[in-house]
């Protein structure tokens, strides 16, 4: 049976609008308190990221949850994988992020975690959809939930990060430009990398609710680059709005993503003698990157889009490193989801270790040029259903041949069908890209961005 709502990570919309109404989201919260609370704890936390509709939506998650006889606890604003370490630290049955992570403030949505700190399976999914067709029951009035607020929130989680390295790491001596994204790590990242050692110098870390992800962050790093050559700075770490994913950039202000950055976790593991024989990406990631894993006798095993993917492939193969190129890193050997501020002290440790800086520590992975285009779409669209845009995607695989590779997929988050392009001559993938893109648009679609 085919999910009606639940997308590649949870669900999410335009705030008042489809899935985002508050009609909805509180018969949601109602339906996923029903499923997930059959155990012992019947807890189940609620943190958020600092978008303005969050106020909102955490009022009706609350409501819903506590209408489903279940007990919550109010974390306020939190990265995501904040909440899933605090689901499995406090025992709760679930925990509940109010956030759209990179998308922009006007979004929302909820990403929800299973007592394990995992994302949830496509069955649990399916049973909180079914219950949405249904009435939505109160429980008797002696039966209602509970709610508290945890203050000391983000210091647990503080104290859970800084324990991920070594601790005779220091960072003195760095100076390390942090981008918050205005975002739900602001209050946070700073202090982890400060209380190590580290001279930090702070940006897009002053949320006003409508300010996250706004030409900032792992999504917009622009700003980043100029600012860590402006301050002379060793390295910038780019986090996205809700904490999730990490974009680096070096000491000349060249970008270091997470294709690179998974090759730089994924040789030092080996170097320290860990079983790190395999690592999962995903269809995106850069052919340069399989090319130099595979010199080192790493296998890359490629995953659909979207960490969910990433995690069950990395599974499957008992992999402790995967990664997605946008940034999403998860180190199972440290936490159960992606974690920017964990995968970059990870970075850090193996630079202080290796005494090297970002640049020269990723040299030995080159990239293929890659061009990749968002073509609107005005409507869900089936790709593999279309034959117009089937025969075009053949006939664009016929003209690249052997010279590289080509990816059509429509966006698990966005209304938008990406095409990419990869391969090692750039002013022709350059030209394929584009008239890939204007094909696509032309049969399905309005513009193209």
């Amino acid at each position: 049976m085919a999910k009606q709502y639940f997308g590649t990570d949870g669900i999410r919309g335009r705030v008042g609008e489809g899935v985002m109404t508050p009609e909805f989201v509180l018969k949601l919260a109602w339906a996923t308190g029903r499923v997930l609370c059959n155990d012992a704890s019947n807890l189940i936390l609620i943190g958020k990221d600092t978008r303005i509709s969050g106020y909102m939506l955490e009022s009706l998650v609350e409501a819903g949850l506590t209408a489903a006889g279940v007990n919550c606890r109010l974390l306020g604003p939190m990265p995501t994988p904040a909440i899933a370490y605090l689901t499995r630290t406090l025992r709760a049955s679930a925990g509940i992020v109010i956030s759209a992570s990179h998308n922009p403030y006007y979004d929302n949505g909820l990403k929800i975690f299973s007592a394990d700190g995992s994302k949830l399976s496509d069955q649990v999914e399916l049973e909180i959809e079914s219950l949405l067709s249904g009435p939505m029951q109160t429980v008797a009035p002696h039966q209602l939930g509970k709610v508290k607020r945890i203050e000391d929130a983000a210091g647990r989680y503080l104290e859970f990060c800084k324990a991920s390295i070594a601790p005779n790491i220091r960072l003195h001596g760095l100076k390390i430009v942090i981008d918050c994204a205005h975002g739900a790590t602001y209050h946070i990242a700073p202090d982890v990398f400060r209380e190590l050692g580290a001279e930090v110098v702070e940006t897009a870390s002053s949320p006003n609710g409508i300010n996250i992800n706004a030409d900032c962050g792992a999504t917009s790093p622009a700003a980043l680059q100029l600012a860590v050559q402006a301050e002379s700075a060793d390295l910038g770490i780019a986090i996205d709005g809700d904490g999730d994913r990490l974009i680096m950039v070096d000491a000349e202000g060249a970008l270091v993503d997470g294709d690179q950055l998974l090759y730089l976790l994924a040789t030092a593991a080996k170097e320290k003698g860990d079983a790190c024989q395999a690592v999962v990406g995903t269809v995106m990631s850069n052919l340069g990157l399989e090319q130099a894993l595979g010199e080192q006798d790493i296998t890359l095993h490629r995953a659909a889009v979207g960490d969910r993917h990433v995690l069950e492939l990395m599974q499957k193969h008992s992999c402790i490193l995967g990664a997605e190129a946008s940034g999403h890193i998860i180190c199972l050997d440290q936490t159960t989801t992606g974690d920017a501020i964990i995968a970059a002290l990870q970075v850090l440790e193996i630079l202080i270790n290796r005494q090297q800086g970002l640049a020269q520590a990723v040299s030995a992975m080159q990239k293929y040029p890659q061009v990749l285009i968002n073509v609107p779409s005005d409507s869900v669209f089936e790709l593999s259903a279309s034959s117009e845009i089937q025969a075009v995607l053949k006939a664009a695989e016929r003209a690249l041949a052997d010279q590289g590779r080509i990816l059509l997929r429509a966006s698990g988050t966005e209304p938008l069908i990406r095409v990419m392009v990869e391969g090692g001559d750039l002013s022709l993938v350059q030209r394929m890209a584009e008239e890939l893109a204007a094909e696509v648009a032309s049969i399905c679609c309005s513009k193209v961005t």
